[in-house]
């Protein structure tokens, strides 16, 4: 038995359901029950989805106070007022910033921007660069990404004679800022019919609404701030992303070929997974280390040499921001080992002096994902005696709600169930860690420490090709509310498995179901090549890729985790060196079992705990799902009242014999009746003194000749004085199978046979014979 390291969800499409898709539509059924477990479950819904185009856009005037903005930023270009952009510092803010920036240079307007410093100036609005614009004589502040939370900011604007237009996505506080014009796809007075905008989204709106026709050409930089701001993809986000996806590839701006550059990657190649993993790191890095201006340049600049100079700056800084990520996140590791050495807590609060705040969600993020445990990580400033940081949590813990309980000593947080900012007094830390456990206690349950995994497409080996995976890209693009498909094999054998890597810590696996057979690939699950055995049934889960190697496409599964319930037999058979397979024993419920009473001296220092005898059965623990057999029971009988005792989910089969009998066999009964006939032709013989020669005579061992003349002696054929032998008076007939000795080596023989020098097939039948006889399927 092999256990899941997550607690697996899975969701099974109807079958008549998909079929009917896949038939309509003309499809794979890998695609169709994507499609079906996703909600679009018509052929209707599912051709709208997958035909989506630009006409899905919907009208910008619906958006509340678009027509009051619109009509003000007309007047500042006709007037030549000084417009500034006000935007944030990652790459939503970049993005929606190059948005605006963009849309009004080509309308004619007097526009620069402001983007503020995370460490200088904060989040949101700020009146210092307020003042600041207003001293350079801006007359309209525009945001974008940035201000639905500023109403002292907004109002100290307004007192300068400025007006300000908010354009935001963020959650609305209690009350509104007394802006000149709120666009916001939530506005509380509004209608508009899709409120998950990221805030590029709703800068693509204005300037929609500004060109008076869709923008196509600003499309591109929509797609990547909406899926760096991670915002669900459906709805307009979606359409945007896969427009924008078309575009990218296609893209003439020097930024996107820059970008490619220093990523390393092909513009035809670019899919959401790049936005994802290789732009969006790149342009938030900057935010995170300094002032974020010079991202915005690069995406606005024509100039090919500037764009590939600004992008590799972003490149060096990413990198610097990665050794900053791996260090704090080393040091936050140490922390949590040294202070929990005997596990982690139910959530994980860690601090240090130089730790970069910029940086710190990621390193929560990274502490959440390694212990599956809520986790703050905090910043602390002796100048301020402030500790700041970020958080990150798990399903079953509502970051925001357990934050809340604790005002007294957070007096400034925000954020939502998984995420949250905050800064406290550095000398509340240790507290704020004891009451979240306290907390934790009662809202988490052990259930909840284990982390889950969505699998929603169960799918046979037969149904995957390269075409099936190929047509994947058609449901394209995936992220947030659309995942990736997890995949389900449920009841595949391991035709073969090895470990590969320097460390020996991924795992190369073929899976066979039928005639259909699978490539899969585990990274950093090398460990669970030591708990597969020959031709086990496993269900896995993971995500299908095509491999391509020297022009040779092949389907490839990227496991992410397995198990089995099928119980397991692992060979350790004739391994000498106790320590070859003493570290494959898991270190839980597991008993190592001895039959007979020389074994414990043999074994015990080389072992973590205590020999068990089979003589003590009884006071043996049930359920012990590791049963380790070092040497060979008495019989088979033995064995079986121990493996219905006890229930094992793996058997560790050693079987040391000391005196193995397998190889010197039962003399012959011609060998019997020479011997016999040789003692009474002589009237006596003596072992001692005669044994070797008669040996030799005969190319028998001296071990064969002692046990021919005990089956004599024990079935009363001749008598034995010290070592002196003769034929008894008188002898009764009797069959040689009736010597005690020729009936326990006879059974010791066959024993030997089906346990010590049987093939692993031939034992594992052993042993599920042994199982259904006594108990049917205990081990299910």
């Amino acid at each position: 038995m092999i256990e899941s390291k997550k607690r697996w969800r899975l969701t099974t499409p109807d079958e008549q359901t998909v079929e009917e898709i896949r038939k309509e539509l003309n499809i794979s059924s890998v695609l169709a029950k994507i499609l079906v477990t996703r909600g679009l479950n018509t052929p209707e819904a599912a051709r709208t989805f997958m035909e989506m185009d630009v006409s899905g856009i919907h009208n910008p005037y619906l958006m509340k106070d678009m027509d009051v903005a619109v009509e003000r930023i007309r007047a500042a270009i006709d007037k030549q007022e000084k417009i500034v952009v006000y935007g944030d510092y990652d790459a939503d803010g970049v993005t929606s910033t190059t948005v605006m920036m963009t849309v009004l240079q080509d309308l004619g307007a007097d526009v620069s921007f402001m983007i503020p410093n995370r460490f200088k100036h904060g989040y949101g609005p700020n009146t210092e660069l307020f003042q600041q614009a207003y001293d350079n004589g801006t007359k309209l502040i525009v945001t974008v990404d940035n201000g639905i939370s500023g109403i002292e900011q907004v109002d100290f604007a307004n007192g300068l004679g400025m007006d300000v237009i908010i354009s935001d996505h963020h959650d609305i506080g209690e009350a509104l800022p007394n802006a000149l014009a709120v666009v916001h796809p939530r506005h509380p007075e509004g209608n508009y019919p899709f409120g998950e905008l990221a805030g590029v989204g709703v800068a693509f709106k204005m300037a929609h609404a500004l060109y008076e026709e869709v923008p196509d050409h600003l499309i591109e930089l929509t797609a990547i701030g909406t899926v760096a701001d991670l915002v669900p993809l459906h709805g307009e986000n979606r359409l945007f992303v896969k427009e924008g996806l078309a575009a990218l590839i296609d893209s003439p701006s020097p930024a996107i070929a820059a970008l490619c550059e220093v990523a390393g990657i092909k513009q035809q190649d670019i899919t959401e997974e790049t936005i994802g993993f290789m732009f969006g790191p790149r342009i938030n890095a900057i935010g995170r280390l300094q002032d974020a201006d010079p991202a915005v340049q690069m995406f606005l600049t024509d100039d090919a040499a500037e764009a590939r100079s600004l992008a590799s700056g972003l490149d060096v800084l990413n990198k610097e921001r990665q050794a900053i990520v791996k260090q704090i996140s080393e040091e936050a590791m140490q922390q949590v080992e040294q202070r929990y050495p005997n596990g982690s807590p139910r959530v994980i609060v860690v601090a240090q002096e130089g730790w970069n705040p910029g940086v710190v969600g990621i390193v929560a993020s990274k502490l959440t994902e390694k212990f599956y445990r809520p986790s703050i990580v905090l910043s602390l400033n002796p100048e301020t005696g402030k500790a700041k940081g970020s958080a990150r949590s798990i399903d079953g813990f509502h970051l925001y709600n357990e934050l809340a309980k604790n005002r007294d000593i957070l007096p400034h947080f925000g954020g939502h169930p998984m995420a949250a900012g905050m800064t406290l007094e550095a000398k509340d830390v240790d507290e704020l860690r004891e009451r979240l456990n306290k907390q934790a206690e009662t809202s988490l349950t052990e259930e909840d420490l284990l982390p889950v995994v969505e699998i929603d497409i169960p799918l046979r080996l037969d149904e995957i090709d390269i075409a099936a995976i190929e047509s994947m890209r058609l449901l394209a693009p995936y992220g947030m509310g659309f995942a990736k498909p997890k995949f389900y094999l449920e009841g595949v054998k391991v035709a073969s498995i090895r470990k590969i890597g320097a460390a020996q810590n991924h795992l190369k696996m073929e899976l066979t179901q039928h005639a259909a057979s699978l490539d899969a690939v585990g990274f950093g699950i090398g460990p669970v090549g030591d708990e597969l055995t020959p031709d086990v049934k496993i269900d896995v889960i993971g995500d299908l890729q095509i491999n391509e190697w020297n022009g040779r496409k092949k389907p490839q599964l990227m496991v992410e985790d397995v198990r089995t319930d099928q119980w397991q037999l692992f060979d350790i058979r004739g391994i000498r060196q106790v320590s070859r397979w003493s570290k494959l024993i898991p270190q839980e419920n597991q008993v190592y079992l001895a039959f007979k009473d020389e074994t414990p001296a043999l074994f015990q220092s080389f072992l973590p705990q205590p020999i068990c005898m089979a003589s003590q059965l009884d006071e043996l623990p049930g359920n012990k799902h590791h049963l380790v057999l070092l040497d060979l029971p008495e019989s088979e009988e033995q064995l079986a009242e121990v493996l219905a005792k006890l229930k094992p989910k793996r058997i560790y089969a050693h079987f040391h014999a000391k005196d193995s009998q397998y190889f010197e066999q039962i003399p012959t009964r011609e060998q019997f009746k020479w011997l016999f006939a040789f003692i009474k032709k002589r009237g006596t013989f003596d072992f001692n003194k005669h044994c070797d020669e008669l040996a030799k005579h005969k190319g028998w061992t001296r071990d064969a000749l002692f046990f021919m003349l005990q089956v004599f002696f024990e079935l009363g054929f001749v008598t034995l004085n010290n070592g002196v032998t003769e034929i008894a008076q008188s002898p009764s007939k009797k069959d040689l199978s009736e010597a005690p000795i020729y009936k326990k080596r006879e059974q010791q023989i066959a024993l030997e046979q089906k346990l010590l020098y049987a093939s692993y097939k031939d034992l594992k039948e052993w042993f599920d014979a042994k199982v259904s006889a006594k108990e049917e399927e205990i081990w299910i």
